[in-house]
């Protein structure tokens, strides 16, 4: 079985053709980080306008890798949830228009799901059941996942993703965008311990949630104090850009790491998944496989190439396929779910 899955959350326009050994024929991401670099971060309407003119070059560059023509494939799905509604519904137009055209079926894939699927794929084994983290630059959730299709919300953030607060913090620091990968490089040069920030919510082991808003904040007041704005105004040192990065970062990483082992400790179970585009953080990577070692915890974070967007992780379509579970084509999508 060859299935096409489609994938159009955020900002990457990404399909892959992946068999029912897991394999994936080929694949192909087209980044729209240029388009957005102006202006600090994602434009919704520019996001969806791009999606639409990347749309059939992806396609066919896609089938052309995997040596394929389009009456080969038997099944087409797309993430349809959760993710910027604009651009949700460019895949899954898409996705449908195929699904009718070829006679095959439609699968609808959840994109936080899919995240956690990554790990799957990198592992070879079976990795459930296991406490699922998903750390992106609009998600930062917690699950309980039983099986690759059962999943349960163990706590999300109730403000800032992780990603977006990596975000923010860059663009005051005045660090390129992407802002993630940005910090975490200047962070590299930086001491950890130079400033004093923050772990919100990290003394609370029976709330399973997340706060990055204040931590963004401490962050602000450290730089120009509270009520003001001018950050462009600031001629910072490369050593405060380096200390305040980093001091971040490890804040950041501590309340993950802290709240990961806290749902394992919460839901008894000894396996850990990792996935996000957050997930690519190598000072995240670094704790994580340190505090795994130490409990004695399975740990499997998405490698590097499966951590931000991508069509390959949509190969949990299989799992559906296997389970019966197809959509209609009257199938809608859902943006801003944070829900499994």
């Amino acid at each position: 079985m060859n299935v096409l899955t489609l994938e159009t959350t955020c900002d990457e326009t990404s399909a892959a053709v992946v068999n029912d050994r897991l394999e994936v024929l080929g694949t192909v991401v087209a980044s729209q980080d240029e388009l957005h670099r102006r202006f600090g971060g994602v434009v919704p309407e520019i996001a969806s306008r791009a999606h639409l003119e990347r749309m059939l070059p992806v396609l066919d560059e896609t089938l052309r890798r995997a040596g394929l023509a389009l009456g080969d494939l038997d099944a087409v799905a797309v993430a349809h949830t959760p993710g910027l509604a604009g651009s949700l519904l460019v895949g899954l137009v898409a996705a449908k228009t195929l699904a009718m055209a070829l006679d095959v079926p439609l699968v609808a894939v959840n994109h936080l799901q899919a995240h956690i699927y990554a790990c799957r794929l990198a592992a070879g084994p079976e990795v459930f059941p296991c406490v699922g983290l998903i750390v992106s630059g609009g998600h930062t959730n917690l699950y309980r996942c039983l099986g690759p299709l059962d999943f349960t919300l163990l706590g999300a953030t109730i403000d800032d993703a992780a990603g977006e607060a990596f975000d923010k913090v860059a663009s005051m620091l005045g660090l390129p965008y992407p802002g993630g990968p940005s910090l975490s490089r200047a962070a590299v040069q930086g001491d950890p311990n130079a400033y004093r920030l923050p772990r919100p919510m990290l003394d609370e082991p029976d709330r399973l949630d997340f706060s990055f808003s204040g931590l963004k904040t401490a962050v602000r007041y450290l730089l120009v104090g509270p009520g003001r704005h001018d950050f462009e105004q600031l001629e910072l040192s490369p050593k405060k850009v380096a200390d305040l990065a980093a001091a971040f970062q490890e804040a950041v990483v501590d309340c993950l790491v802290g709240k990961a082992f806290q749902a394992l400790a919460a839901t008894g179970l000894r396996t850990l998944c990792v996935g996000g585009g957050v997930a690519a953080n190598a000072r995240l990577r670094q704790r994580l496989a340190e505090r795994a070692g130490d409990e004695s915890v399975a740990l499997y974070v998405a490698p590097m190439e499966l951590c931000t967007d991508n069509a390959v992780m949509g190969a949990i379509a299989l799992e559906r396929i296997r389970a019966g579970q197809f959509a209609p084509l009257t199938l809608d999508v859902k943006p801003g779910v944070v829900r499994a």
